[in-house]
């Protein structure tokens, strides 16, 4: 693999800094530099900014909408967005249902549905896990009865999905349910489209320790979905769930993102002080900076051999990239906590929400760090427990 830029990829790269220097609003800018939270509004925005641009899905063949990207181009892509500071596109419509449904979807579902992910105009979100089924997930227990009426076939859907993403902003869910109990629990398993507005349908939310609600309860209640809503074929959603967390799994490294968090963390450790020298300056904290900054660097490497197999869905090597893009992650925002030592410790829920100009505690760069902290706790559980990857690593991998 040749590691060089040509002077292709270089205007390739020049072109894309241009339009996102260009294009990101100042609001947003700001927002995504003082790491305060998103609204759907700001999302949606962004969203619809690059798909104007025709770039809001780099994966996407150039049949679907996509720009017809190398894998090269949507890394520098990607690494363009995170160095400047722009809100991330959603996984959930672009990366991970969307794949989906051009693999194993209708043409019907594929004229309706991928037009509507590119626009923004239908926002998803995943309905996986369940209270008694997360990393084991084909444990679940939602199920889906197909009935026929005078107004044509149909599923009833009963059950319950937890930490369900900002399913309070959702119109869609890509959903897991149980079509035959009486099989292995892996092969009783269909994948269907529900429509979040549909009678029967209860949002809850979860409150999270920084106060922020970014997750949810969902509940079916005799919830009518339409059979055509279906992907693929019934009782073959596994198939179809592990395709889609291969997709989820890959983009979960955002080495992009990391990148861009270590030169922030390395602005930080400049800006504090130990013994009135810059903490950047300190032996064993400099050490750690440069640990991680190797770590992330050999995890770029290996997301680019990924990504080169252009042809292929991503396998098992999807869990190496899950595994150490999350570790990674936590151990920034670990490293940031260090560094601004206690002022990380107060807590500004009015700040974060972007209700005061100011944080009350006189520290603006320090007062989002620990509710980075702990939101970062849960990379090592979605898409699947690291316990989980480590054994899909050493049976399909390994061949133990």
């Amino acid at each position: 693999m040749d590691l060089d830029y040509t002077d292709d990829d270089l205007a390739f790269r020049d072109r894309v800094r241009a339009f996102l220097d260009a294009a990101l609003p100042p609001d947003l800018r700001r927002k995504m530099h003082e790491r305060l939270r998103l609204e759907k509004d700001d999302y949606v925005r962004w969203h619809r900014i690059l798909a104007r641009q025709g770039w809001v899905a780099p994966g996407w063949p150039v049949e679907y909408g996509g720009p017809g990207w190398t894998p090269l181009q949507r890394h520098i892509f990607e690494d363009e967005c995170a160095r400047a500071g722009t809100p991330p596109i959603l996984p959930l419509g672009i990366s991970m249902v969307a794949p989906v449904i051009m693999a194993f979807g209708s043409q019907a579902q594929k004229d309706y549905y991928l037009p509507r992910i590119l626009s923004c105009e239908d926002w998803w979100c995943q309905g996986y896990s369940e209270p008694g089924a997360g990393s084991d997930l084909a444990s679940l227990k939602t199920t889906a009865v197909r009935a026929t009426d005078a107004e044509g076939e149909h599923y009833i859907v009963n059950g319950q999905k937890t930490w369900t993403t900002l399913a309070q902003h959702a119109d869609m869910i890509f959903c897991l349910v149980r079509t035959d109990s009486g099989v292995r629990k892996q092969e009783g398993i269909s994948f269907l489209l529900i429509d979040m507005h549909a009678p029967g349908v209860t949002v809850r939310p979860i409150l999270m320790l920084d106060e922020d609600h970014e997750v949810n309860e969902v509940f079916f209640e005799n919830v009518r979905v339409p059979a055509a809503n279906l992907v693929g074929q019934e009782n073959k959603g596994w198939t179809y769930a592990k395709y889609l967390l291969g997709h989820e799994r890959t983009g979960i490294a955002a080495v992009g993102r990391s990148k861009h968090e270590m030169a922030r963390l390395k602005a930080l450790a400049r800006r504090e002080q130990k013994g009135g020298r810059p903490l950047i300056e300190d032996p064993l904290f400099a050490a750690k900076v440069a640990d991680l900054e190797i770590e992330l660097m050999a995890l770029e490497m290996t997301v680019l051999r990924v990504i080169s197999q252009a042809d292929q869905a991503p396998g098992p090597e999807a869990s190496v990239l899950k595994i150490r893009g999350s570790e990674l992650q936590q151990r920034l925002t670990e490293l940031m906590v260090e560094a601004a030592g206690p002022m990380a410790l107060p807590f500004d829920p009015a700040y974060l929400a972007g209700e005061t100009a100011h944080s009350a505690f006189d520290d603006d760069v320090a007062a989002p760090l620990l509710s980075h902290y702990f939101n970062y706790r849960k990379t090592t559980i979605y898409g699947g427990s690291n316990e989980i990857q480590r054994n899909i690593i050493a049976q399909m991998i390994l061949g133990l």
